[in-house]
């Protein structure tokens, strides 16, 4: 440090010591006060200069635009834009948040949250809202988590993920115990839906010749499909195979049931009784409450949703109904790390546990991590990357080692989200066509009349 650095930092201290009368002497040495701060940024004169976008296909199920937001002292707060959604979900808001000071995080997340939706439309504002941490924890010297309002109940956060399906019980069984024995989770989820015996006779009941349109737009209980008994008995010997191959005493959860009726994912739910899974996901659309609640009360089989809640309101009345037995947001779509953070108290404070969704990049990983490390109703974190070999070496700190380590990870104490981005490995993977944080000029004057109310 240079001789007019120091002077300058003994005379901001000095400063502050005079105006906030908060008991520093002036006369102390200064090397008695903490040395965490970035005493590179000023944070008073911090502003947003840029975003900018890098898509890397499919690190889970979809391609994922990372964002980067710029800023006039050369920090950068790195975000992740939900899997599959289009990086206009956060470019559009640019010209609202360029100018301000990052670190006015809420300010700023009130500011933009009237632009995000359910589903992927709430992209935008949760990548941003993940950036603004990332910047703030680097400005500051401290991990997400310390920054939450009560620091972390836990040094790890359990993972638990798909696996690849098989026709054959025996096969996807296997598959299972592997996830258990070769890879070390503790938590197991499958996915089992109608797919899987709808060609055998007499196992399902649907209309005939539906329409893309139709399987694909319609919610659930308007497709006109049911499970027989015969249906239930094919699918029961997948959950029974994969049972006897993991045991009884590890979790397993349950996804991708089909587009059924109600009267069918409750019998469902007590054929698969049991086998005692965790839960049965999505089984309908979250907006139906009175239906999940009634799914909920008459199958022993715990019911559980929340991948695809914009903000913590529905939230509230899902858990308030107790239409669910666990909720499960995807913070890329709930609002980001503090909108989920704030979810999952008031879930706790209704007696409802949280696991959480997640499929993507290790940006939106990581903030998963630190969100569900400061959560204590938290259970565990779905990853969709196992499988992808690359996935851990995007980030610059795990081109050696594995993020996920026998069904764990490290929550890291690195300031912000923890990782920075390994270029060349990203590089590698971007969507062709697309490119490497360029500059999006054409994004700088996007306007309208934003306010809600004359």
């Amino acid at each position: 440090m240079s001789s007019e650095d120091l002077f300058n930092r003994r005379e901001v201290i000095k400063s502050s010591a005079f105006a906030l009368g908060s008991g520093l002497f002036v006369n102390e040495n200064l090397d008695s006060y903490p040395r965490g701060v970035n005493t590179n940024s000023r944070p008073s004169a911090l502003r947003i200069t840029d975003l900018r976008v890098a898509t890397i296909t499919k690190p889970g199920p979809s391609p994922c635009p990372i964002i980067r937001l710029d800023t006039n002292q050369g920090l950068f707060g790195l975000g992740e834009i939900r899997d599959g959604a289009s990086p206009t979900y956060a470019l559009f808001l640019k010209s609202r948040i360029v100018g301000e000071n990052p670190l006015e995080l809420d300010k700023l997340f009130r500011k933009i949250k009237q632009f995000g939706g359910h589903a992927r439309q709430g992209g935008g504002v949760s990548a941003i809202e993940m950036a603004l941490w990332d910047i703030a924890g680097k400005v500051y010297d401290a991990p997400v988590f310390a920054m939450l309002g009560g620091g972390k109940f836990r040094d790890k956060i359990r993972v638990y993920a798909d696996t690849t399906e098989s026709k054959d019980p025996k096969t996807y069984a296997q598959r299972m115990k592997e996830r258990k024995e070769v890879m070390g989770l503790t938590w197991l989820k499958m996915d089992l839906g109608v797919e899987m015996v709808v060609d055998a006779p007499g196992a399902v009941t649907q209309p005939a010749e539906l329409t893309r349109w139709e399987e694909t737009q319609l919610p659930h209980p308007f497709l006109g499909m049911e499970i027989t008994d015969r249906g239930i008995a094919m699918l029961e010997q997948y959950v029974a195979a994969v049972r006897d191959a993991v045991g009884m005493e590890i979790p397993l959860s349950m996804d991708h049931l089909g587009h059924l009726g109600v009267k069918s994912i409750i019998r469902l739910g007590k054929a698969y009784e049991k086998y005692n899974l965790s839960w049965m996901e999505d089984v309908i659309p979250w907006t139906y409450t009175d239906l999940l609640k009634q799914i909920s009360d008459e199958s022993p089989t715990p019911i559980l949703t929340g991948e695809d809640i914009y903000l913590k309101e529905p939230f509230r009345v899902l858990c308030e109904r107790h239409a669910v037995s666990k909720i499960h947001p995807d913070l890329a779509t709930s609002g980001g790390i503090l909108e989920t953070h704030k979810i999952g108290d008031m879930a706790e404070e209704l007696g409802v546990p949280m696991a959480m969704h997640f499929a993507g990049s290790p940006v939106s990983c990581m903030a998963s991590v630190h969100c569900a490390a400061a959560t204590q109703n938290f259970l565990a974190l779905e990853n969709h990357s196992l499988d992808v070999p690359w996935w851990s070496s995007l980030a610059q700190e795990y081109t050696k080692t594995s993020i996920v380590t026998r069904g764990w990870i490290e929550v890291p104490a690195r300031p912000g989200l923890g990782i920075t981005l390994n270029e060349d490995v990203v590089r590698q993977h971007l969507v062709p066509g697309t490119g490497y944080f360029e500059p999006t000029p054409e994004w700088d004057h996007e306007r309208s009349w934003d306010r809600l109310w004359s």
